[in-house]
Order: structure tokens, then C-alpha cells, then sequence
């Protein structure tokens, strides 16, 4: 794949010494949808508006589209729409008003049908003669998407896009995301939401104390790093595990009456053949079996808690 965003050794540092981004080293690949995730301050927001050319960085280079962001902002900025955390619109402006203005700041010309079409694929076609302060904060956010591509941009950067939306809005975000990518438009968010980036990335970047300290594909880092447990309930609870199924450091529930035994999904053999012969042995009776997979939540939550 090609990438569209190439970012060396990016670093920002601000009066006082502290630094929100230590070198940061990243690609971004056409087409793709890339999701940042990492807990508050760890440099998410400074990435993308320094990627966007609100920020200015202290060192390294950030190339979009082959353009250079300090000495080629023009053409870096036209690639490039960013919808921000904040709802910041003109209350008393029309919808359509509103998105043919923020395409008219990037110096296109006047272009209704494509402004039109916008509108009605993020479901707004029917708003846009209707002024934003009477539309709902989910309908606020479908806005601000369609003034970030009033210019035909072709990577869009998402700032916690869902952020204090409703789950079924959140859902309807996720859609239209997944329409833009087949649309060929790149798309960057970040998220606090770890079911959005397992909904709809591509990819997942994780992200603590200005470091990136993972860029992976989705399903790989899911099986690379998941684990799987296996939980069996017993007929008799038991005050201690038996001696003979100390190798498997099985974990009991409060109440005796479960047993968790967790294993590496990549492994070669899981061990539960073995296990399960050896907990009959030992008298245990097994009355059900489930498991359960790691998600990229308990991932994302131990690679943070290894770097603080």
C-alpha cells in the first residue's frame, strides 16, 4: 500500500519543557482507516493538529500526499479535512449555507450538487434549509463531517467523532465512515471508544505519553496479542485448586464453583485436552464449559499499563 501520511520522528514540545509528542513515527496508508487510541494527554489531539497544520511542531517532518506540511501548507491543507471535539458552528446559519461557506474557504468553486450529495449521504438532506441551532447534538456532529469535506479532501481526520453521542448515532457514524472509506477517502480518528476502532479500523495505533507504542493491523493484533479463557463451572465448589492442576495456574471464583484457566490463541496446542482429563482425574465434576475472547480493550489497557 502507498502511504498518504508519512510522519518522522515528530516531536512538540511547549514552553516549560513538556512534551506532547516524542518522536513519533508513523505511516498512514491510502484507503485505509487508522484508529488512535489512548487515554487523555496522551498526545492524540496534538498529533492531528500538528498532522493539520494547527500546531506547529518542535522537530521531525510530516508529509501528506508526497506535500511537505511547513513548507508546502497550502497544498498539505487542501488534502485534508479535520473534524474537531468541539461542536463550533454558526447557530443561526443554514445547514447548506454552512458547508457551501467552509468549501468556499479552501478557494473551490461553488459546487450545490456536491454539496447536495454530501448532505444525503450523512442523512442531513432533508435539514439543510433548517438553521443548526434547532438540530439535535447528533445531527451537529453529521455537520461538521460535511463541512470537513466540503473541499474534496482525501484524508479526513475524525477527533472523537462519537464523543457524547448516543449509541445508535454512534452506530450511524460508524456507517457513514464505512461509506467514505469505499469512497477512497483516508480516514484518521481517534477514540476512547474501544468498540469503535474493533467496529471499523483497519488498523490500531495506540498511543500513551507522546510515544506510539503500537501501528498494527486489527485482526493480527488480535491474534497476536489476545488470550482466550476458558471458564468451567463444577458440581462441588472447592475451598483450594488441587495440587495436581497447580500447572495450569488456574484462577477459582469467590464461591469455589469456577475455575478460569486462560491460554494464547497463537499457541500450538491449547492444553485444554490435557486439562480437562486432568480435572476428571482429580475428582472435579464439570457441569459447563464457555469461553470467552480477549478484546482489544483488555489489549489496549496492558500495553498502557507496561509503558506508565
Amino acid at each position: 500500500m502507498t502511504s498518504i501520511i508519512s510522519i518522522k520522528n515528530l516531536r512538540k514540545a511547549y514552553p516549560g519543557g513538556f512534551e506532547a509528542l516524542k518522536g513519533v513515527n508513523l505511516e498512514i496508508e491510502q484507503g485505509e482507516i487508522l484508529a488512535l487510541l489512548g487515554p487523555n494527554g496522551a498526545g492524540k489531539t496534538t498529533l492531528i493538529s500538528t498532522v493539520c497544520g494547527i500546531t506547529v511542531p518542535t522537530g521531525g517532518s510530516i508529509t501528506v500526499g508526497g506535500f511537505d506540511t511547513i513548507t508546502q501548507y497550502r497544498a498539505t491543507r487542501d488534502l485534508i479535512g479535520l473534524v474537531p471535539q468541539e461542536i463550533n458552528l454558526e447557530p443561526f446559519e443554514t445547514v447548506f449555507n454552512s458547508v457551501s461557506f467552509s468549501r468556499g474557504l479552501f478557494g473551490k468553486p461553488r459546487n450545490d450538487a456536491y454539496i447536495n450529495r454530501i448532505l444525503d449521504q450523512l442523512s442531513l438532506g432533508d435539514k439543510k434549509n433548517s438553521k443548526i441551532m434547532a438540530l439535535s447534538g447528533g445531527m451537529k456532529r453529521r455537520v461538521l463531517i460535511a463541512k470537513a469535506l466540503a473541499h474534496e479532501p482525501r484524508v479526513l481526520f475524525l477527533d472523537e467523532p462519537t464523543a457524547g453521542v448516543d449509541v445508535e448515532l454512534r452506530k450511524d457514524m460508524w456507517e457513514i465512515v464505512a461509506g467514505l472509506k469505499a469512497d477512497g477517502v483516508t480516514i484518521i480518528l481517534t477514540t476512547h471508544y474501544i468498540e469503535e476502532a474493533e467496529a471499523i479500523a483497519d488498523r490500531v495505533g495506540v498511543i500513551n505519553g507522546g510515544e506510539i507504542l503500537l501501528v498494527q493491523d486489527k485482526s493480527e493484533l488480535m491474534a497476536q496479542m489476545g488470550q482466550k479463557q476458558l471458564q468451567i463451572a463444577i458440581s462441588d465448589p472447592v475451598a483450594e485448586i488441587p495440587a495436581a492442576l497447580s500447572a495450569y495456574a488456574l484462577e477459582r471464583s469467590d464461591d469455589g464453583l469456577r475455575l478460569t484457566y486462560t491460554y494464547e490463541t497463537t499457541g500450538e496446542r491449547t492444553g485444554i485436552t490435557t486439562l480437562l482429563n486432568d480435572l476428571a482425574a482429580a475428582g472435579l465434576v464439570m457441569t459447563d464449559l464457555q469461553t470467552k475472547q480477549s478484546s482489544l480493550e483488555d489489549i489496549f489497557v496492558g500495553l498502557v499499563k507496561e509503558k506508565s
